[in-house]
Parts: C-alpha cells; structure tokens; sequence
C-alpha cells in the first residue's frame, strides 16, 4: 500500500515524538502477549513429552491424570507431573508457562493462610491475593479483558456516534433538532444508577456492561461530528459530488468522513482510557462482572482492605497507572502528529 506524501510526514513526525511512539510500541508489545497469555500464565503445560509421545494441553481438550499414569481422573496438574517425571527419570518431561498458574487456581499452605507474599520458588513472582491467587496471574487477564473491553466498546460507540453525528451535520434542520433534544435528554440519564438496577436485575457479564457502556458512551464523538459535518457540507468538493448525483450516505462516509477522520483518530486513545477507568471503577466498587473474573478493580479493593500485603495493591496501581499513562502518552502524539493545521488548509 502506497502511502501519499502527506501522511508519510504526518507518521515521520508521530514517530520523532519518542515519548508517544515508545508508548505505542510497549503497549502494542502488551497488548499482543495478552492475546497469547495462555502460552506465558497458565497452570497447563505447553508441552508433555510421556512415553514418547508428545501432548499439548494449552489449547487442547482436558486431559485426565490416568492418561500420565496418576491416580486421578479430573484434570492433569502439571507442576506436580513435572515434579513426578523428575524423581522417576524415565525421559518423560514437562515445559511449564513462565508462570505455572491461572487466574482462577488457588494456592493454599498448611497451617497458614493467604494473602501470600511473592516468592521466586513457588513461581508468584507478586504473591498472591486473599484468595491464594496468582496475582500477576490475574493482572494478565484482568488486562486482556479491560482493553478487550474499551476497544470493542469503542469500536461500537463511534459506529453510533459518527453515523449520528454526521447525519445530524449534514441533512440539518428538523432531524436535527430532534436528535440534539434527544441526546440533551438521554445524556441526563445517571450513569451510576442504570448500572446498579440493571445489575441487581440479571448477572453481570461482558457483554451488559459493553451494552451500558456503549449506550451512553455514543453521544460524546457525536457533538464532535456534527459541528465538522456542518461545517465541511459547505464546501465546493461536496457541492460538486451533490451535482453529480452522489446519494446521501456516499457523500457523508466517502467524501465528508475521510476529511473528519482525524478527529476520530485524536480522541480514540483517550476514549481508551475512559473505558478502561470505567469498567476498573465499577469493578472496584462490587458493580462491576461477577467474581471470580479476573479484574483490576477487584485486586485493586482487595489491596485497599489489606494494606499490609503491600504487593496486591503495589502491582494492580502501577500496572493501571502505566496503561494510563502509555495511552495517554500515545493520544498526546498522535493529536500532535496529525494535525490537520499543520500539513494541510483549504484555498
């Protein structure tokens, strides 16, 4: 794909930002190995070599403890295989995850009880949380589902909020009207509250508070749409696509919307943000997806109310705090790089 001149300065100038460009590479790395934390943090093995055979439990099928000659029939524990391949040195051998648990698995001790701190041996390398969790375990996967969350809540509320926001610019009048009454209206709806009934009425999974988030996320990109509709209608390009027949809808989404793209671009990564606030925020008040998934806000409460486990709370603020940061160090650069004022202006 062959970049014009134009947008070729605009990345070269994204990327002389170091701040924002080194942000965007450490949280593109992040987000990339959170899709593939089975492979890192998980109490399955990657590999089982038993009798010359080799097994791959990650990503397959449970496998019972019989089928590795153990004396039980639910699901392999493979620390304790590898331990057992070890003390009988027949070949047989096991490579664990650098992190040989999950998220869920809890790891209790005689004569004590958890929260437990980290430790090197037993592989929490930030101890545990008043479960016996791992609890970098769970920030793992706490962090794939609160960017899996802001990204496909972001995705379907600027699908809403630029169609709105570019139709209310550009057909005007009377719809418009209406929609901004109605927007004005819906935007009073307290946010808090819905969450509380509409929590108290069914569970609370992911997909509810995607549907919450995204119902009331939509109106903020459409104020922003509408005022650069309004304004670009007016030009000679889109008068001369009307003369030439252009319906409606081309007019809007291939000539009008390329040309407001930027502001979709600039506000993404803050609205990155806000959802990930969001759903750590409902979380950490007891609103947020039922336990035992795996979430910042829950390690950040249980960290809150045991203050002498300084680990749960240390680790779930700095890794919050980095996301942020990193997120916001990107918006930054990016506002700054694209700035249509700086590459571009109209005759």
């Amino acid at each position: 794909m062959k970049l014009n001149p134009v947008t070729l300065k605009k990345l070269k100038r994204f990327k002389s930002i170091k701040r924002g460009y080194y942000s965007f590479v450490i949280f593109t790395t992040l987000v990339v190995l959170s899709l593939l934390a089975e492979l890192l943090v998980n109490s399955r093995a990657l590999i089982v070599s038993y009798q010359g055979q080799l097994h791959f439990p990650t990503y397959g099928d449970v496998i019972p403890g019989t089928h590795f000659g153990l004396d039980y029939e639910y699901e392999t524990n493979y620390r304790q295989l590898k331990a057992k391949f070890a003390e009988e040195g027949k070949g047989n051998w096991v490579l664990l995850p650098p992190v040989p648990w999950n998220p869920y698995e809890q790891d209790f001790k005689q004569d004590t009880y958890p929260p437990f701190a980290p430790s090197l041996a037993e592989r929490h390398f930030l101890g545990t949380d008043t479960s016996g969790r791992d609890v970098l375990a769970r920030l793992v996967y706490g962090f794939r589902i609160a960017i899996g969350f802001a990204f496909i809540a972001l995705a379907a509320s600027y699908a809403i909020g630029v169609t709105i926001g570019c139709l209310m610019g550009f057909l005007g009048g009377r719809f418009d009207l209406i929609l901004q009454r109605f927007i004005e209206i819906w935007s009073q709806v307290p946010f808090l509250y819905v969450i509380m009934i509409l929590v108290s009425l069914a569970k609370p999974n992911f997909g509810l508070f995607v549907g919450i988030n995204v119902l009331f996320g939509w109106m903020g990109i459409t104020w922003y749409m509408r005022t650069l509709t309004y304004k670009e209608r007016a030009r000679d390009y889109v008068m001369a696509a009307r003369a030439q027949g252009a319906t409606t809808g081309r007019i809007i989404f291939n000539h009008i919307l390329p040309n407001t793209l930027m502001m979709i671009v600039t506000l993404a990564p803050f609205a990155v943000v806000g959802n990930i606030s969001i759903l750590t925020a409902l979380d950490y008040l007891g609103f947020g997806l039922a336990p035992p998934t795996p979430s910042w806000g829950e390690l950040l409460s249980q960290g809150i109310n045991n203050l002498d486990a300084i680990w749960i709370v240390s680790s779930v603020v700095a890794a919050v705090s980095l996301v942020l940061i990193m997120v916001s160090f990107i918006g930054e650069a990016i506002r700054e790089a694209f700035d249509p004022r700086k590459f571009t202006r109209y005759q």
